[in-house]
């Protein structure tokens, strides 16, 4: 595992985090969840990313990743672990648990201390910006959380360029810089290369990308239609059936077929794809099993694409 600088900061990230956006709630088992963070640690994934209503139900990835911690990284172990978590979307019911206020997002980290039994987190987000509250005010707070000692850095989620050029600018004006911006990048998800990534360069913000494999498709599941294993078929999972449609299929054979020219599976190609751009300090992946998450970790024994690669690539995903 290799480590890359976050932006104009002190702070290192892995190339690859994992995600416990699922497989890591009160409906998942506990105990491959636990295999999972524990494996990812001894293959140098030293980043664990969560939110606030992670589960489902909401609440619960944090509780468990707090047993998990306890169990297997007690001690200084703590200091060599980057936990980061997020406030933004809906957490509970009433006027003070979704959006952007002060008074959500310090509520919020309040709780998710508690339920991961831990004094900060590393990296507090905004989840996504606010089209009611003034992003001043959601700037405040994350500094707010920097300057209590609940948070060492902070970042932000799903803003768009111009928001982020504003949100960076004003969190600089307060003295805590914006750490890292965690947008969803993928081969078939590439908003973030239409500005975004340019703001980030230009403003010394690192970018972590989300759904690196669109939730799956990117793998070698949806070659042949949709499996009843699959997250289409799951009701808690965020790809629809709608999604995979068969021009999409057909993409993903044609990129199937580089990916084994290069001796990778589809997802490991995929996952190489997203790290040929220097301005992405990391990859965030999930993982139901182990063994999943080995398989995904080994795409980084071939990162490297030649120019007819990338031009094949470009022209598939045109």
């Amino acid at each position: 595992m290799k480590y890359n600088r976050c932006g104009k900061s002190g702070l290192l990230l892995p190339q690859i985090s994992l995600g416990l956006w699922h497989n890591f709630g009160s409906v998942d088992n506990f105990d491959t969840a636990e295999c999972i963070a524990v494996e990812a640690f001894d293959k140098g994934i030293t980043h664990y990313d969560l939110a606030n209503n992670y589960g489902p139900v909401p609440g619960s990835a944090e509780t468990n990743f707090g047993k998990i911690l306890w169990h297997n990284f007690q001690g200084n172990l703590r200091d060599e672990i980057i936990i980061s978590t997020k406030a933004g979307y809906t957490m509970w019911d009433g006027p003070y648990g979704d959006w952007g206020s002060r008074k959500y997002l310090l509520s919020s980290l309040d709780q998710s201390l508690k339920r991961m039994k831990v004094d900060y987190v590393d990296i507090f987000y905004s989840h996504r910006p606010d089209p009611e509250t003034p992003i001043e005010e959601t700037m405040m707070a994350l500094d707010y959380a920097v300057r209590s000692g609940k948070a060492l850095y902070v970042g932000i989620s799903n803003y768009s360029a111009e928001q982020t050029s504003v949100a960076v600018d004003v969190l600089k004006h307060l003295g805590t810089p914006c750490l890292i911006h965690q947008a969803k990048y993928s081969m078939l998800e590439r908003w973030v290369e239409n500005g975004l990534l340019d703001v980030l360069d230009e403003k010394g913000v690192g970018c972590i990308a989300f759904s690196p494999l669109a939730q799956g498709l990117l793998t070698d599941k949806y070659l042949n239609g949709i499996p009843e294993n699959s997250r289409a078929h799951n009701p808690n999972g965020h790809l629809k059936e709608d999604e995979v449609t068969e021009g999409r299929i057909q993409k993903l054979v044609r990129l199937n077929e580089i990916a084994k020219n290069r001796n990778q599976s589809l997802a490991q190609m995929a996952l190489a794809w997203l790290q040929k751009d220097k301005r992405i300090t990391s990859v965030l992946i999930g993982a139901s099993s182990v063994r999943q998450l080995n398989n995904n970790i080994e795409c980084l024994q071939n990162l490297d694409f030649t120019q007819d690669e990338l031009n094949a690539i470009e022209k598939i995903l045109a």
